[in-house]
């Protein structure tokens, strides 16, 4: 490709090698001459939100009847300028102004219907977080839920990016055929449906989730001897890098460095990974894949820096993210509590069992503002990746010892272009189902034609 001194360079333009292809962050030499980005009708009609829906299973202490009553997941005042600092969403206090809580909604889709069905809420809630659609009972292929939240906005607003939208997860999800209680495994196994009766694989080796990101081209066997070497992509793609960056412009040259460097960073720590896992080691988790780290910690953060650096490249505008597993007995050290996750949410109602859940919980929250910080410190053009991003998170469960789906937790972060106030604690009227914030969400995305979702009855306003 010609990259020529005070031309525009196309948002689209991508460096190639061997095996590689590594996407270009937004550069000043990508905005027109004579026009500014922000101002440009163009570039706002080619700027939709960034859009990442997280899933964490098994509800939360705070939606126990006795946990509502001590606030241990959402502040007692409502409205703005509330308190976080008693309750397990106390992390993303230095993201309060572009915090919206939304307490006390329900997901009637992940209840039982019918006799049959009781007890299968663990192998039939993920279907309904981003769906709200009750599954249907199978263990066979037949499998039926409703298309997901972010498949939707992936086929209206993802189009036009090289990866409409990418699944990634955190445990196992490579069970097969049907789980309990009459459910297929893949119920449980994924959160993104692209049709009500197809269900979306999740990516849990970060490598495999790196080199859909930046190992494109070639042949699957130059791939292969590429990532068998020690060498970086970015080996592949110097004399492009070299060419490109003659052109740029001071500020455009450090942007491109920092950018590359962080693919590198990424790069040799999942190479790290890889060989102390392939070194004969005693692993903690025998059953993952060598990309796979065994901290947890770790291994989400890897995740978060993926997807910060895919919205930085325009490489694709929608992640969905599965961070957990409802029958998981991982064990959290960093949480402060040494109690198993499964074990921890069946606190049987006890105020101290209850509030070492609550500890989990907020580890588990705790994990986010790596991310935002992220987006935060990356611009694009004159607003952060945080201004252009709709970070959706929460869980189908809401009491987790007695299986229901009231009460559940939902908050959403960030600015998503300006469509979204921040600094909010929304309380919901008893029986509001979580669809409709969650239609309510999709119109802020520019849903403005869509009357309904899942199994909602109604708009739920997310202003005061």
């Amino acid at each position: 490709m010609e990259f020529i001194t005070g031309k525009h360079i196309s948002r689209r333009a991508v460096l190639r090698g061997l095996g590689a292809t590594v996407a270009l962050p937004f550069l000043d030499a990508m905005v027109p001459a004579g026009r500014v980005w922000s101002k440009s009708r163009k570039a706002v009609a080619n700027d939709p939100t960034r859009l990442v829906c997280i899933e964490m299973v098994h509800g939360s202490a705070g939606s126990n009847e006795w946990g509502a009553t001590q606030n241990l997941w959402s502040p007692a005042t409502v409205g703005r300028d509330f308190d976080l600092s008693s309750t397990s969403l106390s992390p993303l206090a230095p993201f309060q102004d572009y915090l919206t809580i939304i307490s006390n909604t329900d997901v009637q889709g992940a209840e039982a219907d019918i006799p049959e069905e009781i007890g299968g809420d663990h192998f039939r809630s993920s279907a309904v977080f981003l769906t709200q659609a009750h599954p249907k009972q199978t263990e066979s292929s037949d499998v039926m839920a409703g298309t997901s939240l972010d498949q939707l906005y992936a086929k209206r607003f993802g189009q036009d990016t090289p990866i409409p939208s990418m699944q990634l997860c955190i445990e196992t999800v490579d069970q097969a055929g049907g789980c309990a209680y009459g459910y297929s495994c893949v119920y449980t196994d994924t959160i993104s449906w692209s049709a009500p009766d197809e269900p979306l694989p999740m990516i849990r080796d970060p490598r495999v989730a790196f080199d859909q990101l930046f190992g494109a081209g070639g042949s699957a066997e130059q791939r292969a001897a590429r990532r068998r070497s020690s060498s970086s992509i970015l080996d592949w793609i110097t004399r492009d890098v070299a060419k490109l960056k003659r052109g740029l412009r001071p500020s455009d040259r450090r942007r491109m460095d920092q950018y590359l460097e962080n693919i590198r960073e990424i790069e040799r720590r999942i190479q790290g990974i890889e060989a102390y896992n392939a070194s004969g080691e005693v692993r903690e988790l025998p059953e993952a894949p060598a990309g796979v780290p065994d901290s947890f910690d770790e291994h989400v953060r890897l995740m978060f820096d993926l997807q910060a650096l895919a919205f930085e490249a325009d490489m694709t505008r929608v992640f969905s993210f599965k961070m957990g597993r409802d029958a998981s007995s991982r064990v959290y050290p960093e949480s402060g509590s040494d109690k198993p996750f499964h074990p921890a949410s069946h606190h049987g109602g006890n105020p101290e069992a209850v509030i070492e859940f609550a500890k989990i919980n907020q580890y588990h929250v705790s994990l986010i503002p790596y991310f935002l910080e992220k987006l935060q410190n990356t611009m694009e053009g004159d607003a952060t990746l945080l201004d252009k991003t709709m970070v959706i998170y929460g869980s189908p469960m809401g009491d987790s010892n007695l299986h229901n789906h009231r009460r559940c937790p939902l908050f959403v972060v960030g600015g998503a272009n300006g469509r979204l106030e921040g600094n909010m604690h929304l309380f919901a009227p008893a029986g509001t189902p979580m669809a409709n914030p969650m239609l309510s969400l999709m119109h802020k995305l520019g849903f403005d034609d869509m009357e309904s979702f899942g199994d909602s009855t109604g708009e739920f306003s997310l202003t005061i």
